[in-house]
């Protein structure tokens, strides 16, 4: 059992949380009403692979979309297989919010993480509040879903009453047990079998290396010469692989909450762990301030009482008014969710006080908003099978059971709180193709410069990854925000948010190295 896959691996800008991380499937016609009044710019072709200037020179059909009427909508198609062009198309689902001044400086591309993030979503119900005025009047805002997310042709695995068993079902043996672990991996190689008859051959290219082409040939139809970029999250690891690929068509590319890709299989788990147990123990340290917190004493002890919870919950978990079980690992979701960003904290400590008296309901609200489920058998996406999808053919599948054994040491020594909970069925042990990515350092050797964004106490791409992915890449530029949740731009911080809009409008990074408090 590889044991901390089922970890967050890399998770979506908090943003997706607070709007619900819902994604509009585009219907046929790609949910549209009638053609826009903004013409496409001419497709740049310059470079390409013989094989590819079909997919760069495509005549992209923008309509209006359905939901906003500043926005159009429309499909690119691209190949399936970059080494078989011949094999077959799939489809990237694409939204543009025009810019005020027409096509004044191109289009700014973004990935909201995941992996497994609707970017077609989010620029439809966040772009107008994320972005500032100022990107929005010189760039068409674009959102995309990824290969195998979303509208696009996507991941499928289970339906979702079979989502509901997979995220919401207690194992009926004793935690940490022979037993136990042999049920989660069943569990797992169900879902695993589910994505191989459902989805079929796409599954071997769901890489970041494939979605990096993918954002090549958008920057192409959309008759950009360099690809203008923000990406957050593991957006920033598919910025940084565009960057490695593309470092002649990279222009100004921004990373915030940003993933090493130099540090092994082995160490990404457990560095997440400590930064989601740190986060915990910032938010416990305000809890314990305020008049409505359930715990006392100092963050220890408060810590101590929420694991006690946690493993009350184990053995006995809370029936919701849904009739579903609220057991340990659905509260554990709920907590994590929460780490976030710091506006979920309330709602974190309502739901613990409602917990510690037998209600489960808000911390089950907060886990359902972590895993996209609007109601009864209703997902709002597809993220989770995306993000397995991604992640088993992205990370090498190469730690043994040595490092495995000093991983969960590890993580019990320096995150005691979250370790128990940590560890799940290995669902790429089951995967029906092997991993095609490595893990080093990216350098990105005559690039422009690229800013990497990032916060000090992130729980899900600690503050050290960002050092060290600026310090790898030749031209990065390192911008700190002091302070709590994940990512940075957007959050409330103008010395952040003044950086990044000054470095996207006029191409100045800030000096290396400015922090912002």
């Amino acid at each position: 059992m590889r044991r901390w896959s089922a970890a967050l691996a890399s998770v979506a800008i908090g943003a997706i949380a607070l709007s619900g991380c819902f994604y509009a499937a585009i219907p046929e016609g790609a949910g549209t009403s009638g053609p826009s009044v903004i013409p496409t710019k001419a497709p740049v072709t310059d470079g390409v692979a013989d094989e590819l200037v079909s997919y760069y020179g495509q005549t992209l059909e923008w309509e209006v979309c359905d939901a906003n009427e500043d926005m159009d909508c429309t499909m690119v198609q691209v190949p399936m297989n970059y080494a078989d062009p011949a094999a077959g198309d799939i489809e990237i689902a694409v939204v543009r919010l025009r810019a005020s001044y027409g096509h004044a400086q191109g289009s700014l591309l973004m990935n909201p993480g995941g992996p497994g993030a609707s970017g077609f979503d989010f620029v439809m119900t966040a772009a107008t509040y994320v972005f500032s005025k100022e990107l929005r009047t010189e760039f068409d805002i674009i959102g995309f879903d990824p290969r195998g997310v979303g509208a696009s042709t996507a991941v499928t695995c289970f339906d979702g009453a079979q989502m509901d068993s997979y995220l919401y079902d207690i194992p009926k043996n004793e935690r940490g047990s022979d037993a136990w672990s042999a049920e989660v991996d069943e569990r797992a190689a169900e879902f695993a079998q589910a994505c191989t008859e459902n989805t079929g051959e796409l599954l071997e290219h769901i890489t970041t290396e494939n979605s990096a082409r993918d954002m090549d040939v958008l920057r192409g139809v959309l008759g950009d010469e360099t690809l203008n970029y923000i990406g957050f999250s593991y957006g920033t690891f598919l910025g940084a692989t565009y960057a490695k690929l593309f470092p002649e068509r990279a222009g100004r590319l921004v990373l915030d909450g940003a993933i090493d890709p130099a540090i092994p299989s082995a160490d990404v788990g457990k560095i997440q762990a400590v930064g989601f147990e740190n986060a915990l123990r910032a938010y416990m340290k305000g809890c314990l301030a305020a008049k409505d917190c359930p715990y006392s004493g100092d963050v220890d002890e408060a810590l101590t009482d929420l694991s006690e919870l946690l493993a009350e919950l184990d053995a006995r978990p809370i029936t919701i008014a849904d009739g579903r079980k609220l057991g340990a690992d659905s509260a554990f979701t709920g907590v994590v969710s929460a780490m976030y960003q710091q506006g979920w904290w309330p709602v974190l400590t309502q739901g613990l006080a409602e917990a510690e008296e037998g209600n489960g309901e808000t911390l089950m609200y907060l886990a359902d908003v972590y895993n996209g489920r609007e109601g009864a058998e209703l997902y709002s996406d597809n993220s989770t099978e995306a993000f397995n999808a991604y992640n088993c053919m992205d990370y090498p599948d190469d730690m043994t059971d040595a490092e495995l054994d000093d991983v969960d040491a590890y993580v019990q020594k320096n995150a005691p709180t979250i370790a128990p909970y940590w560890s799940g069925g290995d669902t790429c042990a089951a995967w029906a193709y092997p991993p095609s990515g490595t893990r080093g350092a990216i350098t990105a050797d005559g690039a422009a410069p690229i800013l990497v964004v990032g916060t000090t106490n992130d729980p899900a791409t600690p503050y050290e990854w960002a050092v060290s992915l600026a310090e790898q890449l030749s031209s990065g530029v390192l911008l700190t925000r002091v302070g709590e949740g994940h990512t940075a731009y957007g959050q409330g911080n103008s010395c952040i948010d003044d950086a990044v809009d000054t470095f996207l409008l006029e191409g100045t990074p800030p000096a290396d190295q400015t922090t912002c408090k």
